[in-house]
């Protein structure tokens, strides 16, 4: 075992100033948490970009092409290697590798350690891994050649999983193209159906403010739009955030409480991000960033309200969203969501083919979940 200060330099970086035009909008690379996700291997670009004049005023320093990024906070234990020199704000603790350790077998070492990483999070509302932490946690060090043995394997599995995905993409995209041959494009209506608007068919708000100094490190989970937009996608989560439970029953005597079949979507969800709640376990949600609409008319199916939303968002998102800097969706334009006036049995009809669909995309999820599983352990 070696600890990851001996074999490796752990680094930070930062954000120049915001207001200050002359360090933004150059050519140099400049990644913040939000860019990475589960996928992530080497990154060669960002979505922002400073000028050499804001790195030397801000003090940051390249990350060498190979550097291993690991975000320290919100989330922590997103991982990445560099594929280039780039710099990074302050939510990360990369690694510099020296020749001991090869940089992809500690990118995998780190991606199956996620739940251990966030355990040594500290913080009182928002958890993060220090420099000293990191330097202190402890990987399994065979040699140079072992190490790239076990990569090759894991890239093999990583491959597999890889396929799996598509396959839940394609299904996915089954989906949607059965939609449309059934109710024809939301924003078109070529059909010519009847619409309505979305108040007129279920109930469109949001949750009572939660303030930062009521947050706690434990409690009752507390979703922001980052946590929905991950559950709508399937993924597991591990709540960062949370409230008492006496606060929570007072919030849910003034607005109630998300149900079963209840939909809930980030306010930035271009990508038609809509989680349908599908548990009882107690949560509570931020306001304003995440939306719930609770169906009330007896004459809609939730599946079919589902699929509606995510097809009327993703094609027309420009036009129901708003904001100067993020184009959010809103309450109130959401409620004026025009929604198809349908039969409840062509409805029922294509909730029983996505029935069918979701039997198919269960099976490549577990194998994409036990996979991952194996993989996770070959690292360790």
């Amino acid at each position: 075992m070696a600890k990851l200060g001996d074999i490796c330099t752990v680094v930070s970086g930062s954000t120049p100033k915001t207001g200050v035009a002359e360090y933004w909008d150059g050519t140099v690379k400049w990644i913040t948490p939000a860019e990475l996700n589960e996928d992530s291997f080497y990154i060669t670009d960002s979505v922002r970009h400073i000028t050499e004049y804001g790195k030397e005023k801000t003090g940051l320093s390249y990350l060498p092409k190979g550097t291993v990024i690991l975000s320290s906070r919100a989330p922590i234990g997103k991982t990445a290697i560099a594929g280039c020199e780039m710099c990074c704000n302050q939510g990360f603790k990369n690694l510099i590798c020296s020749d001991a350790i090869y940089n992809e077998y500690l990118y995998f070492f780190l991606k199956s350690k996620t739940d251990y990483l966030n355990s040594l999070g500290r913080g009182a509302t928002f958890k993060e891994i220090s420099k000293s932490i990191v330097e202190k946690i402890e990987i399994p060090l065979p040699n140079i050649e072992k190490q790239h043995q076990i990569v090759k394997e894991l890239k093999a599995t990583r491959n597999l999983i890889a396929h799996r995905k598509q396959q839940l993409t394609k299904l996915d995209e089954l989906i949607k193209a059965r939609f449309v041959e059934m109710f024809g494009d939301c924003r078109l209506n070529p059909k010519g159906w009847v619409t309505k608007n979305l108040d007129q068919v279920a109930d469109v708000g949001s949750s009572k403010r939660v303030f930062v100094e009521e947050l706690q490190s434990e409690g009752i989970p507390f979703y922001r739009g980052t946590e929905v937009g991950a559950l709508a996608e399937g993924k597991s989560i591990r709540p960062e955030l949370f409230i008492t439970e006496g606060h929570y029953k007072q919030l849910c005597e003034a607005t109630g409480k998300p149900q079963k079949g209840d939909l809930l979507m980030p306010s930035i969800c271009p990508d038609g991000r809509i989680w349908v709640v599908d548990t009882d376990a107690p949560f509570y949600f931020k306001d304003g960033r995440v939306l719930w609409v609770h169906l009330t008319s007896q004459n809609y199916n939730p599946v079919f309200l589902l699929y509606t939303l995510k097809d009327r968002i993703m094609t027309d998102y420009e036009s129901i969203a708003s904001g100067t800097t993020f184009a959010e969706l809103k309450i109130f334009a959401l409620k004026k969501c025009r929604i198809f006036d349908v039969p409840l049995s062509l409805q029922n009809q294509f909730a029983a083919f996505v029935a069918e669909v979701d039997k198919s995309k269960l099976f490549a999820e577990l194998f994409v979940q036990s996979t991952c599983i194996l993989a996770e352990n070959r690292s360790k």
